[in-house]
């Protein structure tokens, strides 16, 4: 008995038939599967198939072997899967995180700076909130995170990046989308959006300090978590609310936005890592980070 007898003997049980097991399954001739069925039953001494004028159909012992059948080709394949791994090199994890939505104007330039060590690491991508990517640096769950800067994570050192200017986003049919820059101070009568400090601390921070600078005290009349909560929120309201760069190329054509005029603030994006990460891998990386956006790359 050999392992070809075995996957000849489940194709047949499986397909219910000699011929649909050799045009669909083994791409054999039908006599020849019906001797390879032969010498396997001959050689158990065993009939495992009845074979009747309306078709054929499992023995008592059949049904017995296949079961046994099927668990044998198993766990040859287990075998050979794991012969093949233990034969290839072990590949280094490498974990990477952005700031949701920041993934399409950065990762193919992490991809880029890895291009020579891709075939040896095993790069997983995940994408979350600020303070979810700094829990997952600070647990070793991550190697390296585009995030926002926050110094109440001292285990953690971050390299900035860019600094991202904030817009004002507004429906489209709103009276002030008809200019083209718009003053702070010209919100203060409109209902407010903001961000989450729970989810956004930092952009929340941001733009709290934008408001109280240009001396607009607006209470927000609701928070959300994320960008398409805004973007709701601001339709259902006809409010208003800033945002980050990076979150214009993400607006429905429902919204609107426009730069602000005078001292325009801004909000730091950064590579975050545990001080604590011994990784040879994530320290080229960091050595390597200034051509993230060079010259030649461009800014995200």
């Amino acid at each position: 008995m050999e392992m070809r007898h075995l996957r000849y003997f489940v194709a047949v049980a499986e397909e219910g038939g000699f011929t649909r097991a050799a045009e669909r399954r083994l791409h054999t001739a039908q006599p020849s599967l019906s001797r390879q069925i032969r010498d396997l039953e001959t050689s158990l001494d065993v009939q495992l198939i009845d074979r009747g004028p309306r078709g054929m159909a499992l023995t008592a012992a059949g049904q017995v072997f296949l079961e046994h059948a099927r668990l044998i080709l198993s766990q040859a394949e287990a075998a050979a899967d794991a012969a093949r791994r233990a034969a290839r090199p072990a590949k280094t994890p490498f974990r990477v995180g952005f700031l949701t939505g920041h993934e399409i104007g950065w990762l193919p330039k992490v991809l880029e700076l890895l291009h020579g060590s891709l075939p040896d690491i095993e790069l997983t991508i995940h994408s979350a909130s600020s303070p979810e990517l700094m829990h997952a640096l600070i647990h070793g769950n991550m190697d390296l995170a585009f995030l926002r800067r926050d110094d109440a994570a001292p285990q953690l050192a971050f390299k900035p990046l860019i600094e991202e200017v904030l817009f004002l986003l507004m429906p489209a049919g709103h009276r002030l989308a008809k200019r083209k820059a718009i003053r702070v101070a010209d919100i203060r009568d409109e209902t407010f959006i903001s961000f989450s400090a729970k989810y956004s601390p930092v952009l929340r921070r941001v733009i709290d300090d934008c408001l109280a600078q240009a001396g607009v005290s607006l209470a927000p009349a609701h928070e959300a978590e994320t960008l398409p909560m805004v973007i709701s929120l601001i339709l259902a309201t006809g409010g208003v609310t800033l945002l980050p760069a990076y979150m214009e190329r993400l607006l429905p054509p429902s919204v609107a936005s426009r730069p602000l005029l005078g001292k325009v603030p801004t909000i730091t994006l950064a590579l975050g890592y545990s001080k604590n990460n011994s990784s040879p891998l994530l320290a080229r990386f960091i050595a390597n980070a200034d051509a993230l956006y060079s010259p030649r790359h461009g800014r995200a």
